[in-house]
């Protein structure tokens, strides 16, 4: 089968966040199982910058109404995936992957563009499967646009939503000024939300299958409680819905092999390491070595969504309960700074690096003894699976994948529990939940049993790339 993967992000070249591990670890995995899935993504900057001298296929020119946009064609192969970028400096020659005005005409390039490349490599694949906002557009543009182009006469699609917040949004007037499409099919609802055109509407239209990164987040998006307000239109589309949950690169994140931590171990022998990847750690951080309490890790973009402001309400807590706090993040910067004045008042307990560093984020992992990640919502999460790869026990609110992934210890389930978990978003039910784990790390039977539990778990793509595949062949037999 021949799956073309069209996203705006893909591990290695370029990420912002749990998109770009799908789109290669999917990808990767399908090409081991002798399927042959490429992917599509733009030429940005910061691939550029990385200078790995990409194959120029040559060049071709779209149209978008008034626009006659050039489209370079380039090609690299990386872990048995072929990549093919999509070049035009005027779009993509810029510093930051989002964030500007034009990004609806960016990404409206960017899909149309995508489509030719497929023609223009002579991929013709069977399915095409599209992620967020940024490429949602195509099963329309496919069945609106394209429906009697003989090259992509009998395509499937499908749609992953990994991040519903973020919807597309653009006047009614660009579906004909970016995509030559017609106001009907506006004015019929099929691509109309918030009194707008939606990309992510559109794609939940007229995908052939849709799916989300965890079953959970499937049904939180049917609810009609829903803060992201699509379950009317998922409703419509329940049988075609489906929530798989993400896996994670267990190569790259592998404590038996892991060169970026200072003592490597397995499940069978993990205490002895586990201590020595928590000294360092505390030095890589400004911290007193010879620590000897719990280590709250933290990795994550320091924003609302990720539950920060539940953190910061218990810094205090933990630091007085004889725990210590390792934070690697960068993002809102009122959260950035409220744990620089955390780490100023408590300077042997508080460690921090503004940023992202991989291989400050590794020794986290590797070195801390539960993983902070009490988040307001989460579609899936990578941050808890690499942490129970590690063996740092995630701390969770119930939520989306957070909820299908971690298992919470309730003291009756020792034999399956790989975490700790809360439901209610406040920071009083993390705090007793800290309790619970400060109660567990002096029991150190039972804690030790958490941690071969959680180093235990099958946490690689296999089964979800199987899920996947199920579901490509069933739209294709259609």
């Amino acid at each position: 089968m021949k799956i073309a993967m069209i996203a705006s992000e893909a591990n290695p070249l370029v990420k912002s966040g749990g998109l770009a591990d799908v789109t290669y670890s999917l990808s990767r995995e399908l090409n081991k199982d002798k399927e042959e899935a490429i992917i599509v993504l733009p030429f940005y900057k910061r691939i550029k910058d990385k200078g790995l001298n990409p194959k120029y296929l040559g060049y071709f020119f779209i149209d978008m109404s008034w626009r006659h946009q050039y489209v370079g064609v380039f090609e690299l192969r990386i872990d048995g995936i072929k990549y093919y970028l999509v070049d035009n400096e005027m779009y993509f020659n810029r510093d930051e992957l989002y964030g500007y005005n034009d990004d609806n005409e960016r990404f409206a390039y960017f899909a149309l563009a995508s489509l030719e490349v497929l023609r223009y490599v002579n991929f013709k694949a069977d399915i095409i499967h599209v992620h967020d906002w940024q490429a949602a557009i195509i099963p329309c543009l496919l069945k609106e646009k394209y429906n009697c182009d003989n090259f992509f006469s009998g395509v499937k699609t499908v749609l992953t939503i990994h991040n519903p917040a973020f919807k597309g949004y653009m006047d009614k007037y660009f579906l004909g000024n970016y995509f030559g499409l017609s106001d009907y099919i506006y004015d019929i609802g099929r691509v109309k939300f918030d009194e707008q055109v939606s990309t992510l509407k559109a794609g939940i239209s007229y995908a052939d299958k849709i799916t989300t990164v965890s079953p959970t987040h499937r049904n939180e998006l049917l609810d009609p409680s829903s803060e992201f307000r699509f379950n009317y239109d998922l409703e419509l589309r329940k049988d075609d819905f489906s929530g798989v949950v993400n896996g994670i690169d267990v190569i790259e994140f592998n404590p038996e092999t892991d060169t970026k931590i200072a003592k490597q171990y397995s499940k069978s022998a993990f205490i002895k390491a586990k201590a020595e990847n928590k000294k360092v750690l505390l030095e890589t951080l400004g911290l007193p070595n010879n620590f000897k309490g719990p280590v709250y890790g933290l990795v994550s973009r320091l924003t609302w969504q990720k539950g920060i402001d539940l953190v910061l309400q218990n810094v205090e807590h933990i630091i007085g309960n004889g725990g210590a706090l390792a934070i690697l993040g960068s993002g809102e910067k009122e959260l950035e700074h409220s744990f620089q004045s955390f780490r100023d008042h408590f300077p042997d307990r508080v460690g921090i690096y503004i940023g992202y560093n991989d291989a400050i984020a590794h020794k986290v992992y590797a070195g801390s003894d539960f993983f902070l990640m009490p988040s307001l919502f989460e579609p899936c999460g990578i941050g808890q699976l690499i942490a129970q790869r590690y063996g740092a026990l995630p701390i969770v609110r119930v939520t989306g994948g957070l909820a299908d992934t971690v298992i919470g210890y309730n003291d009756n389930n020792l034999d399956i529990a790989n975490g700790f978990s809360f439901y209610d978003y406040n920071g009083f039910a993390l705090g007793g939940t800290i309790d619970h784990t400060l109660r567990v790390f002096k029991d150190k039977s039972t804690y030790h049993k958490l941690v071969k539990n959680a180093l235990s778990l099958d946490l690689s793509w296999k089964k979800s790339e199987k899920s996947y595949l199920k579901i490509y062949k069933e739209v294709a037999n259609r």
